[in-house]
């Protein structure tokens, strides 16, 4: 296992990068009480494998401007696109040398002397998502931050916007779904796939869910079932089969969700009824989508690509606000829920580890600060 080595940053094209000049930062915290405290971050100098390129580094604390909020972070998850990002193979992202992370939740630290809409000890998170969530304090302008009700558990304020908020505007953005639909679904594993199955029983929507097959797949179903799921598939069980006599009672989806591609999006295509639309929002397998001529023809199916990044850049971002404090309202209600696993910042390696696969399949890695 790496481990991060731990280095206090000095001027150098890094230090320039990142917009820091040690007499400032020197002279403004001999004089001034309006700068952050110095912070750890995860940093990558250059792109290439998470456990190979990132670094744990000290950062001195930077002057606040009369628009600027301190935050002190309390949690950011590890995202496939976070490890897309450093991989240099996610379409948006920053140029190294860049901190880690895009999603998170933290407290508001102190405030510039224009602020008005946040005060210390609030909570926020980045929203739309911004850039380097992976370090114990950040100062960006307040008109990054949202204001989040302190009543829910850290680890969901920290990832409701990028899986959660999918899966919200997957179900409410592509076609319009009535109560007595269905949807099917592959990845249903994963916390997309869960707050999908959730959120569409909130609505009386029902679910058809695809997982691998796997050992304890058994008790894979029940857990999903046990959160709402109508039927859930291994791939295997659906080889060779007519998926039309699986249904029962339920109608054939007139929607279908692909994170997986290869045969498992086959999968999604074959469940789909007349005229169905099936939405591609990941890769996993690394396999193309492969769709029969006779699909296209007889079935007249729709196949979309649904990226979160392209929504909250069409100038969404209250309604993207108003959306993921409705889905805070559902977890505080107990009404969404799904699995994570808190991990302290200084082993950041291990959730590392964990998120890269590296420890076989493990709940969402949320590092805690």
């Amino acid at each position: 296992m790496k481990m991060l080595r731990s280095l206090t940053l000095q001027p150098s094209s890094l230090l320039f990068k990142f917009n820091f000049n040690m007499s400032t930062v020197v002279n403004t915290q001999a004089f001034s009480s309006a700068a952050s405290p110095p912070s750890k971050a995860v940093v990558y100098e250059a792109h290439g494998q998470p456990d190979e390129v990132t670094k744990l580094v000290n950062i001195p604390g930077v002057e606040l401007k009369e628009n600027d909020v301190c935050v002190k972070m309390l949690a950011a998850p590890v995202n496939p696109s976070d490890i897309n990002r450093i991989q240099g193979v996610y379409p948006v992202r920053p140029e190294p040398p860049a901190v880690g992370g895009y999603e998170g939740v933290g407290e508001v630290y102190s405030v510039g002397s224009a602020v008005t809409s946040f005060s210390p000890g609030d909570w926020v998170i980045p929203s739309p998502p911004s850039f380097g969530t992976w370090q114990t304090y950040i100062v960006k302008d307040q008109n990054v931050w949202h204001k989040v009700n302190k009543g829910v558990p850290m680890e969901y304020a920290a990832t409701i916007t990028v899986n959660p908020l999918t899966a919200l505007l997957m179900l409410e953005e592509c076609i319009t779904l009535n109560s007595g639909d269905a949807i099917v679904q592959n990845g249903a594993t994963s916390m997309v796939g869960q707050c999908v199955i959730q959120l569409a029983k909130s609505r009386g929507i029902h679910s058809i869910n695809i997982i691998r097959d796997s050992p304890g797949v058994d008790e894979v179903k029940e857990r999903l079932k046990d959160l709402g799921a109508d039927e859930v598939f291994t791939e295997n069980e659906l080889e060779g089969k007519n998926v039309k006599s699986l249904l029962g009672g339920i109608p054939e989806p007139a929607l279908g969700f692909n994170c997986v591609g290869g045969n498992s999006a086959s999968m999604v295509l074959k469940f789909l009824r007349q005229r169905g639309t099936m939405l591609t929002y990941g890769g996993m397998s690394k396999k193309p989508v492969t769709v029969s001529t006779s699909s296209f023809i007889f079935k007249d199916l729709s196949l979309r690509g649904f990226w979160l990044q392209n929504w909250i850049s069409t100038d969404k971002a209250e309604e993207g606000r108003r959306m993921i404090d409705r889905l805070l309202g559902l977890v505080q209600d107990g009404k969404l829920k799904y699995k994570m696993e808190l991990t302290p910042f200084k082993d950041f390696n291990t959730a590392l580890d964990k998120a890269l696969g590296k420890l076989g399949s493990q709940p969402k890695q949320v590092i805690k600060f």
